[in-house]
């Protein structure tokens, strides 16, 4: 820990500095900081995934400063448990790059907080309001679209673009043993490449999106009863309401894993899916368009079938990307995503009613 502390003591310095892991995220590497008492968050960002480290840095100073600018208007107590804060490094960088070529970051740590990995009909209801609030604090952003961390992330279409040259090349041998998968994707396209074309068509505005919308994305208050903080802003750019809305029904609301072998145990669970709409639009009704929330129901279908073409394109190109634990993992996963794609489109009429009357009763 001797090396963290020098990169800690790059950002603020103390007599003395106490590093230790905190949490098992996929991307960034965390450790909790103390110096002097005062505790901070450091992060490794993870640059083979995020290219370019001054954009992203910036994107969340903009986000956050604007978020922390609405919070003190509006008079809320403890604005710095309510939205992240950076650190600056002594050269008054965002970031500090080491003699490895690796790119840290400091932040302030969100004391008497707790996060959820599991979801429950409550908590969903909480976690609507709170991402619902979140789009609608960075409606009115100044300064111009924020930089793509992730080009088209969740662009449909370029997704298949990469898809099906995945298809016509074939390189792990395995597309005849997935033939039947592929011809169900190709019946879709039009339907999920809908938003791009009302995009094209100027009905459909992109605005600013979290793109990772997990429940284990927020901090609560140490009760759980409270949403304190948005947090995991390396995803935040430009993107529509409906992606947003529509990973976190893919993620909270299944009744299996995203890798279930089992199919029988997915589904769609309509609980969640009810308790996050109406948190959802409770915050964000405001703000959205017509063609916004009739489409909402769409984005969970869109996300779970873009998952579905993400996890079948690796398979095809030989695992490349995704970790895997069998050589079948990704091929599970896609039979996963698909199952629960087609619990959503027998469930659909439901899910638009349900977005209906949610909308009617955020409107009395």
């Amino acid at each position: 820990m001797e090396k963290l502390g020098k990169i800690v003591g790059k950002f603020v310095s103390g007599d003395k500095i106490q590093v230790s892991p905190l949490g098992a995220g996929h991307i960034n590497d965390s450790y909790k900081v103390s110096v002097d008492g005062k505790e901070y968050v450091l992060q490794r960002i993870n640059h083979s995934i995020f290219k370019n480290i001054p954009e992203l840095q910036n994107n969340i100073l903009r986000v956050t400063s604007h978020i922390r600018k609405k919070l003190l208007k509006k008079g809320v107590q403890d604005v710095e448990r309510r939205v992240l804060n950076l650190i600056a490094a002594q050269d008054g960088l965002l970031y500090h790059e080491d003699e490895s070529g690796n790119y840290w970051r400091l932040m302030d740590f969100i004391k008497n907080s707790t996060s959820f990995d599991k979801i429950n009909p409550e908590l969903a209801g909480k976690a609507g309001e709170a991402f619902g609030e979140f789009q609608n604090m960075l409606a009115d952003l100044h300064g111009g679209p924020l930089y793509e961390t992730i080009p088209n992330f969740h662009n449909m279409e370029s997704r298949l673009d990469t898809f099906w040259d995945a298809v016509r090349q074939n390189r792990a041998g395995r597309f005849f043993e997935v033939y039947d998968l592929v011809q169900e994707i190709e019946k879709r396209v039009d339907e999920m490449c809908l938003p791009e074309k009302l995009h094209r068509e100027g009905r459909l505005p992109k605005r600013t999106n979290h793109c990772d919308t997990k429940v284990n994305n927020l901090l609560f208050n140490a009760e759980g009863t409270e949403v304190l903080c948005v947090v995991d802003l390396d995803t935040v750019m430009p993107g529509y309401v409906l992606s947003d809305f529509g990973d976190f029904i893919r993620t909270g609301a299944n009744t299996g894993a995203e890798d279930d072998t089992n199919l029988d145990n997915v589904s769609i669970d309509l609980r969640i899916f009810e308790a996050y709409t109406n948190g959802y639009l409770t915050t964000a009704k405001d703000f959205l368009t017509g063609t916004e929330i009739d489409n909402l129901a769409l984005g969970a279908k869109l996300l779970t079938y873009m998952q579905t073409v993400r996890f079948l394109t690796d398979y095809l190109d030989g695992d490349i990307y995704y970790k895997i634990k069998s050589t079948k993992h990704n091929l599970e996963r896609s039979l996963a995503q698909f199952k629960l794609l087609q619990s959503m489109e027998e469930n659909y009429a439901e899910m638009q009613t349900i977005v209906d009357i949610a909308v009617n009763n955020a409107n009395k």
